[in-house]
């Protein structure tokens, strides 16, 4: 258990060294207007905490860093709440609407607005979209041989899909296409549109349609994706600006596993909602062992969770960032009920 003074020099370590990047000595924690001790005395407390593993020396100076223990300890007890500027708070407002009808405009300006608030990497993942149902869709003839599908999801979802036309579908052919298709998909969970197309659709194309296999073909083609989830990310090249990462190797490193769109979202896929941090070696892939991650939930309706998170150094602005989920989680889960 850390006394007070502990509690308090190690608390002024990690606050000047967040905003710093440089390591801390006992003369300048002496400075602090709310430090009453001696540098002496300071001193042996920094030899305590770094006995006890809440701080560390660096090779390049005679201060002290803190260690993920101590970031650790700073992120369970230390940390008060933090209240937004007007400005941030406005920034955020103006570029998330309820008005915005289309699920990747909100998540895509929701990861943008995060990286640029924060100067991080900030990714959201989108709806399971084998959990979600269809609740609409359209088909636009793009060309005599080309059209494009809008399917809309449960959770806001739009996605367009290019295809070919079969040569021997018209525009009126088109049409009843669409109505049969609205007819019998809408409502229908996109993990059994394969069935559906297969079974029900299949009966009617033969009924309308005298080329049906080939559009039962091109349909296939358009409506289903082998894509389970969406990642956004935002702000990837914010990493190389923190000092901790110039080292060329741990950034390609770290860029390499950024890129795996997959692997991400596993990594962040979660039933809990809540928030959590990871800090250093708290993380699961070896490429984030330098990092901090932060994660929160938000919610798409009918019991559906998507994840919003940010990417940093151990030396985040760990109160700031909660404070600016915690306040994106609340908007987009605001935003997203009150379009059902």
């Amino acid at each position: 258990m850390l006394t007070d003074r502990q509690v308090q020099v190690l608390q002024v370590i990690i606050d000047e060294f967040i905003q710093s990047a440089e390591p801390i000595g006992s003369r300048a924690i002496a400075k602090k207007e709310q430090v009453t001790f001696s540098p002496a005395t300071i001193r042996n407390e920094m030899a305590d905490l770094e006995d006890l593993g809440f701080i560390e020396k660096t090779h390049t100076s005679s201060g002290r860093i803190p260690s993920e223990r101590g970031y650790r300890f700073y992120v369970d007890h230390l940390l008060s709440p933090t209240r937004l500027s007007e400005s941030e708070m406005t920034i955020i407002r103006n570029s998330i609407r309820k008005e915005m009808l289309e699920f990747e405009r909100v998540v895509q300006q929701s990861a943008r607005v995060l990286s640029d608030l924060t100067n991080y990497t900030s990714m959201i993942l989108g709806p399971e979209v084998f959990e979600t149902t269809l609740k609409q869709i359209q088909i636009i003839s793009l060309s005599e041989y080309t059209a494009v599908a809008i399917l809309v999801t449960s959770t806001g979802h739009v996605e367009h899909r290019y295809f070919n036309v079969p040569a021997s579908m018209k525009t009126n052919d088109l049409e009843k296409l669409v109505n049969i298709l609205n007819d019998r998909l809408t409502d229908v969970p996109i993990i059994q549109l394969e069935e559906k197309l297969y079974g029900e659709i299949m009966v009617l194309l033969r009924e309308h349609s005298d080329d049906y296999e080939m559009t039962y073909h091109y349909l296939k083609e358009a409506l289903l994706d082998k894509q389970p989830v969406k990642l956004y990310m935002d702000g990837k090249t914010n990493i190389l600006m923190q000092p901790e990462f110039n080292d060329v190797q741990k950034i390609q490193s770290l860029y390499t596993v950024m890129e795996k769109e997959d692997e991400m979202a596993h990594l962040l896929r979660t039933s809990e909602q809540g928030m959590k941090v990871s800090i250093g070696h708290e993380n699961q892939l070896d490429e984030m062992q330098d990092c901090s991650l932060i994660t929160t939930t938000y919610s798409l309706g009918e019991g559906q969770i998507g994840t919003i998170a940010l990417l940093g150094p151990t030396r985040m602005e760990y109160s700031r960032v909660i404070t600016l989920l915690n306040v994106l989680s609340k908007r987009l889960t605001s935003t997203f009920h009150s379009w059902y």
